[in-house]
């Protein structure tokens, strides 16, 4: 008998991941993957096998203690391979494996959008501190949504 992938069984059993629900493992996923340093450091091994040190220069203003962190759990998901080069000084290199090389794609055009969208991003920062408050939602004619309270008082003739 053929052995068969973890995602063939759930296809022959009719279950699926939903990462809409809480204890879903795909949402935990979802959750480490969004994270800003993993998103970087995946962009940053784009080009192949990189040194702690280079990463570490490479993502300005990460802290040894959350790059750290950040790798290990890549390491652990088998989206990074860490390799200990028998050289003195040892020489550790980090390598996305084709499962983290067929994220890159994703990560590429996140970081790619906020590249190109951060001015529309901080005109809109700027319009919502100036006002100090959100703007308000609009029908599809233009108008601002009414109240619950003018709605009440619609229905009931009170305006």
């Amino acid at each position: 008998m053929p052995t068969r992938t973890a995602a063939q069984l759930r296809s022959e059993r009719g279950t699926a991941y939903d990462a809409y629900l809480a204890e879903c493992p795909a949402r935990k996923l979802l959750d480490r993957i969004s994270d800003k340093w993993v998103s970087l450091a995946i962009n940053a091994l784009a080009d192949g096998p990189q040194r702690y040190s280079d990463l570490q220069r490479r993502l300005a203003s990460v802290s040894q203690k959350m790059l750290t962190q950040t790798l290990r759990n890549l390491e652990s998901d088998g989206l990074v391979t860490r390799t200990v080069q028998p050289t003195v000084p040892v020489r550790v290199d980090y390598e996305l494996t084709p499962l983290g090389r067929s994220l890159l794609p994703v990560m590429q055009a996140i970081k790619n959008w906020a590249e190109e969208h951060m001015d529309e991003v901080e005109a809109a920062r700027a319009r919502h501190s100036d006002t100090g408050t959100r703007s308000e939602p609009r029908l599809p004619d233009g108008r601002g949504q009414e109240s619950s309270s003018d709605q009440k008082k619609s229905k009931t003739g009170d305006r």
